[in-house]
C-alpha cells in the first residue's frame, strides 16, 4: 500500500485481497481488522472514509489481512469475541465461542427458573444458594455469562488446559465476576494430579485417585452440585479433513476432538455428572450437529427424568438438558 492511504481505500483493499482468499464474510473480516488497528468503532469508520490511514497502521492492517487470507481466524487475530453481549478475550489456546452456544445460558436460566417456580419461588433467578460448575471452560464464556446472569450464585470452572484457564481467569476479572468463580485443572471433573488436590486445600498431599474416579475432585469442589453446564469437545476426528481450515489448523485440537466418533467424550462426563448432581439438580449439555443419536441413550436411565432437546436456529438438536432423578 502506498504512503498516503484513506480508510475508504484501506479497505476497498482488504476486501478485495480475502475476497479473492475466498475467506468467509470477508467483507466483515476485513472492517473488523481495520478497526482494531485504528482503535475504532464501525460508525466512526464509515463516518471518515477520506481520513488518513499513518503508515504504521497500514503496515498492521497489510499484516493482518495477510494473516486473515492464509486462514487465521479474524479472532485470533483481534484477540476478541463478543458472546451473551460480553467482550472475550480469545486466544489460540481457546476454542472461539460461537453464537449457537448461547443456547446453552438460555437453557441452564430456563431450567432453574422453571424449577424456582416448581418449588413455589417465583422472585427473580439471583443463583441464590446455587452451586454451579462449567466444565471444559475454554475461554470462560459460558461460566462468565452465567455469573453475570446470576450474581448471587457460586461458580466451579475446569479445563484439562491450564493455558485455557489462565485465559479464563482474565475473563472473569473483565468482567468482575473472578471472585464468584474458582478456576480448576481438571479432565472434566476429574482432579487433574494429586498436587492440584492438595494445593487447593492447602492440606497434606493425597495419593492419585484411579483415574475416572469423581471423588478425585472433593479437594476443590463442592460434593454436589445444583448445575453442570459443558460445551464438550465433540467433533469427530474422522471430520477433521471436511472441518474449515480457520477451525483445523488454528483452533485446539484438545478442545475440537471428542474421540474418532466426536461423541466419546459425552459418557464419562454424564456418568461423572450423575455422581456430582444433587436430586433434582440440572446438567445442560451443548451437543455435536450429529452427536444426538448417541448422546441421548446415555440419558435414558433411571437417573435421569425430563431429558429436552433444544434446536439451534438452523434447526440442528443444539442442546440437550435433563434432571438428576
Amino acid at each position: 500500500m502506498e504512503r498516503t492511504l484513506d480508510i475508504r481505500t484501506a479497505l476497498k483493499r482488504g476486501i478485495a485481497e480475502l475476497r479473492e482468499a475466498e475467506v468467509p464474510s470477508y467483507t466483515l473480516a476485513a472492517e473488523l481488522l481495520l478497526l482494531h488497528v485504528l482503535g475504532r468503532d464501525r460508525v466512526w469508520l464509515y463516518a471518515h472514509p477520506e481520513e488518513i490511514v499513518s503508515n504504521l497502521d497500514a503496515h498492521r492492517f497489510v499484516s493482518l489481512i495477510t494473516r486473515r487470507a492464509a486462514g487465521e481466524p479474524t479472532q485470533y487475530l483481534t484477540g476478541k469475541q463478543e458472546f451473551w453481549g460480553l467482550e472475550f478475550e480469545v486466544t489460540a489456546d481457546v476454542l472461539i465461542p460461537r453464537p449457537e452456544t448461547e443456547h446453552v445460558i438460555e437453557v441452564a436460566l430456563d431450567r432453574l427458573a422453571v424449577r424456582e417456580i416448581r418449588r413455589g419461588r417465583k422472585q427473580a433467578l439471583t443463583g441464590e444458594s446455587l452451586e454451579i460448575i462449567d466444565v471444559g471452560t475454554g475461554s470462560g464464556c459460558i461460566g462468565v455469562a452465567l455469573a453475570k446472569e446470576l450474581p448471587a450464585a457460586r461458580f466451579f470452572a475446569t479445563d484439562i488446559s491450564a493455558a485455557a484457564l489462565a485465559v479464563a481467569r482474565r475473563n472473569a476479572s473483565r468482567h468482575a465476576v473472578s471472585e464468584r468463580i474458582q478456576f480448576v485443572e481438571c479432565d472434566l471433573l476429574v482432579c487433574a494430579t494429586a498436587s492440584d488436590a492438595a494445593a487447593s486445600g492447602g492440606g497434606a498431599q493425597h495419593a492419585a485417585p484411579p483415574p475416572g474416579d469423581p471423588s478425585a475432585a472433593d479437594a476443590k469442589f463442592p460434593s454436589q452440585f445444583d448445575l453442570i453446564v459443558s460445551n464438550p469437545p465433540y467433533i469427530g476426528r474422522n471430520e477433521k479433513d471436511s472441518l474449515m481450515r480457520e477451525v483445523r489448523e488454528h483452533e485446539p485440537e484438545i478442545a475440537l476432538y471428542g474421540g474418532e466418533e466426536g461423541y466419546e467424550v459425552y459418557a464419562d462426563l454424564i456418568a461423572q455428572a450423575a455422581q456430582r448432581l444433587k436430586p433434582a439438580g440440572l446438567l445442560v449439555l451443548e451437543l455435536g450437529h450429529n452427536s444426538l443419536p448417541a448422546v441421548q441413550p446415555l440419558l435414558d436411565l433411571p437417573a435421569w427424568r425430563n431429558v429436552g432437546i433444544t434446536n439451534d436456529l438452523a434447526g440442528i438438536p443444539r442442546v440437550i438438558a435433563a434432571e438428576r432423578a
